[in-house]
């Protein structure tokens, strides 16, 4: 009788271990929050004149607000479904205008302050796995836990942001956690697919193996430049991005190099055309027909120097004939930083954040500017062109637990939207973010 309940026990204790290990390898639900809060001010500075898109002059303080909930499912073997309800408020410095490298990645251009909510993600992935060798993939936002081949192919559609799979330096990539300037979240000059508020509708496929991952993306278009509505004529208006990903070590130190091609297609207006039109105050939303295109690359590098301390860098072209159809307006950009973890202060948590970033314009789209021209999110009425220069500085402090975390920031932008003539600009920040 002994002998037959000691061995009934092993048998339960041996049951309950696999199914732990088995819940480990397929985590079947899970759902994670984030609210982010960036608060920024800058004083005023000086200008020789300001147009309708311009930085105010003026001091002034701002505040954005967005609110995250990340819900994943497995539903059957290699299937995984993700849902993201957001919420987002608040504005940027003057409206979320007058500088290309916009120093709060959080803001969106929607013209209201007041939170409004929808559906930032969601989003199916069916993942087809063969190899031994596995890595294992922890709990985390939009990311089930369990192990995963590192030899996959696999296929996403549905409502996605293009950030969720491409350019994801170490770095230099995440506003809610990282620096905050748009030139430092993607590459610079990536015009990447969106709506107004960051989010694409399409079709995402990706190869990997141990060291190197490829990546492809078709998706839709919207109908006007940064704006909200997607164009049905997907034959027209569609947009393709091709992504290789390169993994190594140095000296033992993790590093990657990727390299990223894409190609907008739609009824962009032409900078040259518009200048053809009118050389005076030219609008480039004159001549909007199927057939054109923006084409560009942008290649991105992240390396450890040591277990503490990493260094990136970022350089990206467009050609610059369309108009800025999703992203902001920069035709060229340069940027390069490093950042330190605290632990040599015994804050190992905590990091400080360096990085410097030169932006700049093709010729068509510097003549439209100085001609009287405005974008979407530029335009000072006319242009003493010089490059859009900016440094950023910040320390991210762990406030509580890896759940709170506490970052002031300083940027310095000169030549605020290309103009030598305004500026230069100091912009203040403090940002609340909070994660579990």
């Amino acid at each position: 009788m002994k002998k037959t309940l000691l061995l009934a026990l092993v048998l339960l204790n041996i049951a309950f271990v696999s199914h732990a290990q088995d819940t480990l390898k397929q985590q079947r639900f899970n759902l994670h929050f984030q609210q982010t809060v960036i608060t920024q001010a800058k004083p005023s500075f000086g200008a020789d004149y300001s147009g309708l898109n311009s930085l105010s002059t003026k001091g002034e303080t701002q505040s954005s607000l967005t609110t995250t909930l990340f819900g994943g499912a497995r539903l059957w073997k290699g299937a995984e479904a993700y849902f993201n309800p957001e919420l987002s408020g608040g504005s940027g410095l003057s409206k979320t205008l007058g500088a290309a490298g916009f120093p709060n990645g959080e803001t969106f251009r929607v013209g209201a302050a007041e939170p409004k909510i929808y559906i930032a993600r969601l989003y199916f992935t069916q993942n087809f796995e063969w190899g031994k060798e596995k890595d294992t993939l922890t709990d985390d936002a939009n990311q089930l836990a369990g192990l995963k081949s590192k030899r996959y192919f696999s296929v996403t559609v549905g409502k996605f942001g293009m950030a969720d799979f491409y350019d994801g330096n170490e770095f230099s990539h995440d506003p809610r956690t990282q620096f905050m300037n748009w030139s430092l979240m993607d590459n610079g000059a990536w015009d990447y697919p969106a709506n107004t508020r960051g989010y694409v509708i399409g079709s995402h496929f990706e190869l990997g193996q141990p060291t190197w991952t490829l990546r492809f993306a078709f998706t839709m278009s919207t109908t006007t430049a940064n704006g909200a509505i997607w164009d049905a004529k997907i034959g027209h208006a569609n947009t393709q991005t091709l992504e290789y990903e390169k993994r190594y070590t140095l000296n033992g130190n993790k590093g990657t190099v990727r390299v990223l091609g894409f190609r907008n297609n739609g009824k962009m207006g032409d900078y040259r055309q518009a200048l053809a039109v009118n050389p005076t105050n030219p609008v480039v939303d004159t001549n909007l027909v199927y057939g054109k295109h923006k084409y560009g690359f942008g290649i991105s590098a992240d390396q450890y120097l040591s277990k503490d301390f990493g260094v990136f860098a970022k350089v990206s072209y467009n050609d610059g004939h369309t108009e800025t159809w999703y992203f902001t307006e920069i035709d060229r950009s340069l940027s390069f930083g490093g950042v330190l973890k605290g632990t040599s202060w015994k804050r190992t948590d905590d990091e400080l954040g360096l990085a410097f970033v030169a932006n700049g314009l093709s010729a068509p789209h510097k003549d439209y500017l100085a001609a009287g021209g405005y974008g979407f999110i530029i335009g000072d009425g006319k242009l003493n062109y010089s490059h859009e220069l900016i440094a950023e500085l910040y320390y991210k402090i762990n406030a509580y637990q890896k759940k709170v975390w506490i970052t002031p920031d300083y940027q310095f932008i000169l030549n605020p939207a290309y103009n030598k003539d305004r500026g230069p600009v100091n912009v203040f920040s403090l940002r609340a973010h909070v994660e579990f």
